[in-house]
């Protein structure tokens, strides 16, 4: 621990680390990019690998940036801001050949990796910051996001990567809880009011939404709170309270109580109408949505005749963007309030060939089948921890002719690859950089039933 040595960068790793040899030994630099020379300060030694910081840089990228905020480095959501915006849209190809090269599901090194779809101005997409709550020894309201791998909360005051409705409405939420001298939150003791608050923004409509997730119900300046910031942010149409009372990592309570206003907020994706509740998943980048969407779409290539199931409905964007190329479309999430979101969303649109259920995939698909439902084509949108084993086996027992993978994981898609081209061939991946500054890669792949 503690040793320095100069240390040549090869390449980046799945999590925007720089990577290098000592000895034979693989080396994780966070920091480091390509072809960078530096001296390396070992951080942590592990049986197959040492993970280091930059002590210093002796050769820079041509590639490296100077970051727009003073956080990058610090906290996540930031970690490439010091590579130049091509070649971060060149690693997050490169983050799917990395994954595919270690799974190797059948045929990977023939497929077509497209270049990376990005934006035109990377910064200012986020619509949504989830911020936790602390009092600093000073006494002064801290709203952040804890340092990597630890528990120690950095202030963001700014944040390039927001929206810039989402970051002043929480430095009014901030000074407003300072001011009313509201309880927050103890993480050590277990003990105070506000934890966590969460602003999200509509970028359709410019209604923002606040949740403040408690320790509790009690809320005795809520009146206060409320007034105030409805008078500073007329935007703001809606305040939501979730409770959660648990010594947990977890963001969220099961109970979320209305404050003021209406209970969801209305998002715009393709001319398409989307009420939000508090807890419903919406893509954290609506511009990039809307050409993941188009690219999902284009994929399916639809006819009107086809049915469609959308497995990870959430609140039904993508289903409800595609049901106008199809006969039918059905969804199922296991969230029952985002089904109703669905639902609702599909009579907001007048949009009559959509139906929603509650359920999972592996469950609803085969009593769908049973029930003589005919399965056209599929899109898949999981989580970041990939396909359930049980929803890959009953994608392969119906086999539709048309599947689309959308996957926010490339490690995980390149795993379920494994599986799902025993009976489909991969025509390509298409990848999205819907989180530009971060390693996160989001990517489209299209199938054909073999």
């Amino acid at each position: 621990m503690g040793q320095r040595f100069p240390l040549t960068i090869k390449r980046l790793g799945i999590n925007g680390e720089g990577i290098g040899y000592f000895k034979r030994k693989l080396v994780f630099v966070q920091g480091a990019l390509p072809n960078e020379v530096v001296v390396a300060e070992v951080t942590g030694i592990k049986p197959n690998f040492l993970t280091a910081k930059v002590h210093r840089l002796k050769t820079p990228s041509p590639d490296r940036v100077t970051p727009r905020d003073a956080y990058a480095g610090e906290v996540g959501g930031f970690e490439l801001e010091h590579l130049a915006y091509p070649a971060q849209l060149e690693f997050k190809r490169d983050v799917v050949r990395q994954s595919l090269e270690k799974y190797q599901p059948k045929g990977f090194r023939n497929y077509l990796l497209k270049p990376t779809i990005g934006m035109t101005d990377p910064y200012g997409y986020r619509n949504k910051a989830q911020f936790q709550i602390r009092r600093a020894t000073d006494g002064h309201v801290m709203a952040g996001l804890y340092q990597e791998r630890s528990h120690k909360l950095v202030d963001l005051e700014t944040c390039s990567v927001q929206m810039p409705a989402t970051m002043a409405v929480m430095r009014t939420v901030v000074n407003l809880l300072e001011e009313l001298d509201v309880s927050i939150y103890n993480e050590k003791k277990h003990s105070g009011l506000v934890r966590t608050v969460v602003v999200r923004v509509a970028a359709g409509t410019d209604e923002v939404q606040v949740v403040f997730v408690t320790n509790g119900t009690n809320f005795p300046q809520q009146a206060d709170m409320i007034d105030r910031l409805q008078t500073a942010h007329p935007e703001v149409v809606s305040i939501m309270q979730n409770v959660n009372s648990e010594r947990t990592s977890l963001i969220w309570g099961d109970d979320t109580y209305l404050l003021a206003g209406k209970p969801q907020i209305r998002e715009v994706l393709n001319d398409l109408q989307f009420n939000l509740s508090a807890r419903a998943f919406l893509q954290l980048n609506p511009y990039q949505t809307v050409t993941l969407y188009a690219e999902a779409l284009k994929a399916l290539d639809l006819s009107p005749d086809e049915n469609v199931v959308d497995a990870y409905s959430g609140v039904g964007t993508i289903g409800l963007s595609m049901a106008h190329a199809a006969k039918e479309v059905r969804g199922m999430d296991v969230i029952d309030d985002a089904v109703k979101d669905a639902r609702e969303n599909a009579a907001l649109n007048d949009i009559t060939n959509a139906t929603y259920e509650t359920g999972t995939a592996e469950t609803l698909l085969p009593k769908w089948l049973d029930e003589g439902f005919e399965l056209d084509a599929l899109v898949v949108d999981p989580p970041r921890t990939g396909l359930d084993d049980q929803l890959i086996r009953a994608i392969l027992a119906s086999k539709p002719k048309k599947f689309v993978y959308i996957s926010c994981n490339p490690s995980t898609l390149a795993r379920d690859l494994v599986k799902l081209t025993r009976q489909y061939r991969v025509d390509y991946i298409q990848s999205v950089d819907m989180m530009p500054q971060t390693a996160r890669c989001e990517a489209v792949v299209k199938f054909t039933r073999i």
